[in-house]
């Protein structure tokens, strides 16, 4: 299927996230993994995960189809960003406009967070409640003639949030990544997850049916935490974005209901090639801002009304709502009363 973008709304869009005129369509550049970083790292610096759209819109509701967040998260010039199924959606029409042909979407299955800290809990995942591309590229230490083997997958998630991964990140089974931010890495690891009953029936066919993990730690001697898992073998359409859509901005049982969040990555100037790399991330849950510079976390400010969250927005994410989207807050759960 074709990007649903024109040439000069992909034009508005690389102008927007502000990547290098050598990376536009008018000097061809080459598909490569240099390619993919370096968009990948001016979208999610560029364009924030924001669920806003569920508490401040008169609609309280998420729309998917790629116009209503080309206007959103580009045209507006609002600052504005989409929780991951906007952001992700966006984003693959933009690979595939550019070219990327190949790339495609499938459903993730998370591990509920606690509500204190933060941090997985138990052993069960979620059902589908996420979405990540799948993009193929050529490999940049592969010097094989040999087309087939000279092509790798990776993951691109452009939408998880303050603990998501901060570069595409290859189908490697255990390669481990610094994670941009002080001592954090992050890792794929191809295992089943505990509620998964059928397991392929033993032999080969087991690890088809194994999931790619996505997990973090902290530092070298901390521990793995298994944070979402996702089948590369099986796309998700359009249909199946509805779906999940309905339940993560509808249903009082998710959290992103009840819970207002934005986090914005920050980009800074790389030491060795000088090109874009995340330096920080700011972060809100609720009415708490949180910044994190240097791979520690420190508290900014706590709005204890809904005038100071707005400020905050404004001031400390460049997100600036309308006077009709500020009051549509009012006498939901999310809103702040002081």
């Amino acid at each position: 299927m074709d990007s649903a973008y024109t040439p000069s709304q992909v034009a508005e869009y690389l102008s927007y996230i502000g990547l290098p005129p050598s990376f536009h369509p008018s000097s061809s550049p080459t598909l490569n993994l240099a390619y993919l970083t370096a968009l990948f790292t001016h979208h999610i610096t560029a364009i924030p995960y924001d669920n806003l759209s569920i508490h401040y819109s008169p609609a309280h509701a998420i729309a998917l189809d790629p116009p209503s967040l080309f206007a959103k998260m580009v045209s507006s010039r609002r600052g504005r960003g989409g929780y991951c199924m906007e952001t992700s959606i966006l984003f693959n029409h933009m690979l595939r406009a550019l070219g990327f042909a190949d790339a495609y979407l499938t459903g993730v299955r998370i591990r509920p967070r606690g509500v204190d800290d933060g941090v997985p809990q138990g052993e069960s995942y979620s059902g589908w409640v996420h979405l990540v591309n799948i993009v193929t590229v050529p490999d940049p230490d592969s010097d094989s003639e040999d087309e087939a083997k000279v092509k790798t997958k990776y993951a691109v998630d452009v939408g998880f949030g303050g603990d998501g991964m901060t570069a595409p990140m290859p189908l490697v089974d255990g390669l481990v990544h610094h994670n941009s931010l002080g001592t954090q890495e992050v890792r794929l690891v191809r295992d089943f997850i505990p509620n998964q009953r059928f397991r392929g029936g033993g032999g080969e066919g087991a690890h088809d049916t194994k999931m790619w993990v996505y997990q973090v730690r902290n530092g070298q001697d901390e521990k793995w935490v298994s944070f979402f898992a996702f089948h590369d073998g099986f796309e998700f359409t359009e249909d199946d974005f509805g779906i999940v859509n309905w339940y993560t901005s509808q249903s009082p049982e998710c959290h992103q209901t009840w819970t207002p969040l934005v986090i914005w990555f920050l980009r800074g100037v790389g030491e060795e090639d000088g090109g874009a790399r995340v330096v920080g991330k700011v972060m809100m849950v609720k009415g708490v801002i949180k910044r994190n510079l240097t791979g520690k976390t420190e508290l900014v400010k706590v709005c204890a009304t809904e005038e100071e969250r707005v400020e905050a927005l404004r001031e400390l994410f460049g997100i600036h709502l309308t006077d009709e989207e500020v009051v549509s807050i009012r006498g939901r759960q999310a809103e702040l009363v002081g």
